[in-house]
């Protein structure tokens, strides 16, 4: 090949060279015209608590724009429980080691609205909220990764969590709370509530799944095993449990009050508050909420109302 021959052919192949990478670069620009954009990561300094969505396939941080207004001071005949989860919270705050903290117990109890108070308690200490649905918790990696290095406190808050049998969301939940070869951060925790203190149903016939040593000794079965084994990983367990009538009607009356009650008018509704209880058919703090309601706008008092502006304007500032 003469040398002209080489010239012309190197030419002719930059030519080509050229065409497909205008028309590799058109075709990039179409996909990216299609191709959604990642959400914009949420303004920390501003906002106080996200939800993990889903759009597209794609994981996200949604801003709740409107946090729940209970205060500790709210949550009463709870005393124990809220000093073990508010000193763990202090510590996780101050950078002191902290416990992933699972919250169990009787439905109605206070376990959501104490990590919903704590929430406002401590927001303007630098703590944050991320609610997980336990459908997505197999994101659990992800929204780590998305908060990492931040210099905010993250509570990871997966409520009423339980699991079905055939279920396989919750090996993500064990990774992220002992398990996965990265190190635990350490400006997140996880807090969960659960009915179930294993989280995971048990049935009679797990008990066949026993192995009878020589000695007599009884083994629990790798299915037992498998359920103890998510909740152990949580460092720090606490168990709330079914108010008797005195505290029930405790919380009623500081329900009333806030409502604009008086002490006269408060005790007038006791009898009426424990009927209340009874066709519920629980004596809970949620129960006690509901009824507090139900006499405030049959009243026609708008006092909680007042009070809510005025927290969540606190808990912003």
């Amino acid at each position: 090949m003469s040398s002209s021959d080489a010239v012309q052919a190197i030419d002719a192949a930059r030519a080509l060279g050229e065409v497909l990478l205008a028309r590799m670069d058109a075709l990039l620009s179409r996909i990216e015209a299609r191709w959604p954009l990642p959400p914009a990561l949420p303004d920390w300094s501003a906002v106080i608590a996200c939800r993990w969505k889903k759009r597209g396939g794609q994981g996200f941080l949604a801003p709740v724009r409107q946090t729940h207004p209970l205060r500790l001071a709210d949550l009463t005949s709870i005393d124990a429980q809220k000093a073990r989860v508010v000193a763990n919270t202090r510590q996780f705050l101050e950078g002191k080691p902290a416990n992933n903290a699972l919250l169990t117990g009787t439905r109605g109890s206070g376990k959501s609205s104490l990590v919903k108070a704590l929430l406002n308690e401590f927001a303007r200490e630098g703590l944050r909220l991320i609610e997980v649905d336990r459908d997505d918790l197999i994101d659990l990696a992800d929204i780590i990764d998305l908060i990492a290095g931040r210099p905010e406190k993250f509570l990871i808050f997966c409520d009423d969590l339980s699991f079905e049998s055939g279920e396989n969301t919750y090996k993500a939940l064990k990774s992220a709370l002992d398990g996965s070869i990265a190190a635990p951060p350490e400006n997140t925790l996880i807090y969960a509530t659960s009915n179930r203190r294993h989280m995971m149903p048990e049935y009679f016939s797990d008990n066949l799944e026993t192995i009878r040593a020589d000695n007599g000794e009884i083994h629990p079965g790798e299915a037992v095993e498998e359920r103890v084994s998510l909740s152990d990983r949580f460092g720090l367990w606490v168990s709330f449990y079914p108010f008797d009538q005195e505290s029930y009607l405790a919380i009623v009356a500081r329900w009333l009050r806030t409502f604009g009650f008086n002490a006269k008018e408060i005790s007038a509704r006791e009898r009426e508050a424990l009927n209340w209880a009874l066709a519920r058919g629980s004596r809970s703090g949620r129960v006690a909420w509901q009824f507090a309601r139900d006499c405030a706008g049959k009243a026609g008092k708008s006092g909680a109302g007042r009070r809510k502006k005025s927290a969540r304007k606190k808990a912003r500032n």
